[in-house]
């Protein structure tokens, strides 16, 4: 008897505890729209719900340039609580669809990685990469260059995605016309060029473009770092990193006037934390943002040839690239 009264008094007294514990957990909903592969999106948003299992995470995946349209267009009424990818600049074209927010993780990512208004934040670096196939293109006959895509030996060839749909082939875009020197000096002569050689072809997903080449499809791809080397362990594909490279990062940012606030700054927070961004370095070759963290197999940025990439240019201006682009593609 005195042993059932000594387990109901435990219960009665620790219940009021367990009850106040479980109800400071976060509860409710947050909703993702993400550009990101899929397996990485997948073991991010696992690690997100293992750490706040009371929170649903809905996720919708689709290319940057389809997500920031569909952000724009739902603006007055919100359905998207943070957007998770696609490069700074198309983001920074986007602002006005975001809610400012200091991550928790802000003393540790350097300021050329987020925006002064706190309006997006960066989590990845990516410097682009040309990939190709060795069967396809031989080692010693693979573009070492952006110039070398040119090659008429190339044409039709080259795997590279719409800068009209795709966050990273826009930024692509953007990279070659400052490597050739600028919008002013060149550089959209040698776009002219580089479209003519692709000879009509352009992919509607900056996805397709690795997976095409390594499928044989296709000699070569203009791809992101982060995309090639997944391939690491597959012999029959390899890539390079071009002089006049970019390292524009993948960014994250609350979408305004979002549903789900509260729990939008636990996934900013989350994805930019140590947690997140070891695992993504580790198991999907994803460069950290974060200072505190080194860089792995990949080499530094130090080591790379980058262009002066005008953010304020690309981002001010994305509109009237894109009808460039769109210009030279119907002409």
């Amino acid at each position: 008897m005195k042993r059932w009264l000594a387990v109901f008094l435990l219960v009665i007294f620790t219940l009021p505890v367990i009850t106040a514990l479980a109800s400071e957990q976060p509860t409710g909903t947050v909703i993702i729209y993400s550009p990101h592969d899929a397996n990485p999106l997948q073991a991010g948003l696992d690690m997100f719900s293992a750490v706040y299992p009371g929170i649903k995470v809905e996720q919708v995946a689709a290319g940057t340039g389809e997500l920031l349209q569909r952000i724009a267009a739902e603006s007055e009424n919100p359905l998207c609580d943070v957007l998770w990818g696609g490069g700074a600049d198309s983001l920074a074209a986007f602002k006005d669809y975001f809610d400012p927010y200091v991550c928790a993780n802000d003393d540790v990512i350097d300021a050329a990685f987020k925006d002064p208004d706190g309006l997006w934040i960066g989590e990845s670096p990516l410097p682009m990469v040309i990939f190709y196939n060795r069967e396809l293109c031989p080692d010693e006959e693979a573009p070492k260059s952006w110039d070398d895509l040119l090659d008429p030996k190339w044409k039709g060839q080259i795997a590279y995605a719409s800068p009209a749909k795709s966050g990273s082939a826009f930024t692509q875009l953007c990279t070659m016309i400052f490597a050739h020197g600028g919008p002013d000096g060149g550089g959209w002569d040698f776009v002219e060029q580089f479209y003519l050689n692709l000879d009509g072809k352009v992919q509607d997903s900056s996805g397709n473009c690795h997976k095409l080449v390594a499928a044989g499809e296709y000699a070569i791809g203009v791809t992101i770092e982060k995309s090639a080397v997944l391939y690491k362990d597959n012999d029959g594909v390899a890539f390079i990193y071009p002089a006049g490279n970019s390292a524009v990062p993948d960014g994250v940012a609350i979408v305004k006037g979002c549903p789900n606030p509260d729990n939008a700054k636990l996934f900013v927070d989350f994805v930019t934390g140590l947690e997140c961004q070891i695992d993504q370095s580790q198991n999907w070759e994803r460069r950290p943002v974060r200072s505190d963290l080194d860089t792995g197999d990949l080499p530094p940025l130090s080591e790379l040839d980058l262009c002066d990439y005008d953010f304020d240019w690309a981002a001010a201006n994305k509109a009237t690239i894109i009808q460039t682009w769109e210009d030279i593609v119907t002409q």
